[in-house]
Parts: C-alpha cells; structure tokens; sequence
C-alpha cells in the first residue's frame, strides 16, 4: 500500500494488536504483540459532532477520528494527521440491523481501501436486539477492494470490550485506519 495514508507520528509495524477499553468510558488502548502501547484513543464528551483524538504510547497527538454530521450512529468519521492536519481516510459507516459494514475510503477521491464487516446475521441481529445482547462480542473480518480476506477483529467475552486484531496481509489495506476503526466502531455503536 502507498504510505499517502500513513500518519506522520506513527508506525505500526505488526501483525497483531490488542485494543482494551477502559471500565469508565469509551477510552481505549491498543498495544501491540510485546505488549507496548500503541495508541491511546477516547471519546470527546459533550461535543455536537462526536471526536476521537490518538495519540502514541508517550501521548503525543498523532490523529483525530471525527464525525462528518452531528451525533452520526450511521455515516461518515474523518480521520486526520494531527502533526500536518491532512484528512487522510473516512470511516463509512452503513449501519443494519443485520450486519454492520465499515468501507475505509480515501479522504479525497472516496474510493474504498478496506471493508470491516460483521460476521453473521443472527449475531449481529442477536447484539441489536436481545436483552444484554451487547455481552456478545463482535466479530468482523476486513477485506480488501477485491473482497480478499486481510485480517479480522475479534471481541473476546471480558467485563470491559477487549478486541484482537490481526492483520494476514495488508499490503493493500493501510493498517493505522483499520486499528483507529476497531476502536471507533466500538465506541460509536455504544458497547
């Protein structure tokens, strides 16, 4: 993949990722397989368009997730390079009660880089619908545009939402967006 999508303050160069969410709200860490953190993110409270500022392992800002309209549980986030202020990709969100699609698109042309998709209808259906349906745990595979397998996300059953990521082969997916998305995705959608 072209580095026209990589973050000025980061570099993720594994092939697997841990993202915990804090018991107090949506603020999340993901580290990487040794165990070191990553990037930081959390929810901007009492903003009229929801935000979603990162940083690195030592908290410096290196992008901010945010969302195209107000209070947005289907649409589109915007994710940019806090060190030059690039828009470099939007989170699409098409939100049904019986699968939840994300398309990463390019920020200037639009077109689709990656799809994270929900596994399974009845789950998915199942999480919308049953009482404490939120206990569980997501599951999504990404793909590339041509529909190829190039990781998944798993939710693991935990008191706060811990998330697996692995990455197969990104060659064609920039990895920064898919690790932001894993943790916007569970905010937005309120688990």
């Amino acid at each position: 993949m072209s580095d026209q999508y990589d973050i000025s303050g980061i570099e993720l160069t594994d092939d697997s990722y841990t993202v915990d969410q804090s018991l107090i709200r949506n603020k999340y860490k993901a580290t990487d397989s040794a165990g070191n953190v990553v990037l930081r993110g959390k929810q901007k409270m009492f903003k009229l368009k929801e935000e979603f500022p990162f940083t690195d392992g030592d908290d410096t800002d290196v992008f901010t997730v945010k969302a195209g309209g107000i209070i947005d549980v289907a649409g589109d986030y915007v994710l940019s390079d806090a060190q030059t202020g690039e828009e470099l990709v939007i989170l699409d969100n098409d939100y049904s009660l019986l699968q939840d699609t994300w398309t990463i698109r390019d920020a200037d042309d639009e077109r689709a880089l990656a799809k994270i998709d929900s596994r399974g209808a009845m789950m998915t259906l199942a999480r919308n619908l049953l009482p404490f349906g939120y206990l569980i745990p997501h599951k999504y595979e990404i793909t590339d545009t041509d529909g190829d397998h190039v990781g998944s996300i798993e939710g693991q059953f935990s008191l706060r939402d811990t998330y697996e990521i692995t990455l197969d082969d990104t060659s064609d997916v920039p990895k920064e967006p898919v690790v932001a998305a894993a943790m916007v995705i569970d905010a937005i959608q309120g688990n």
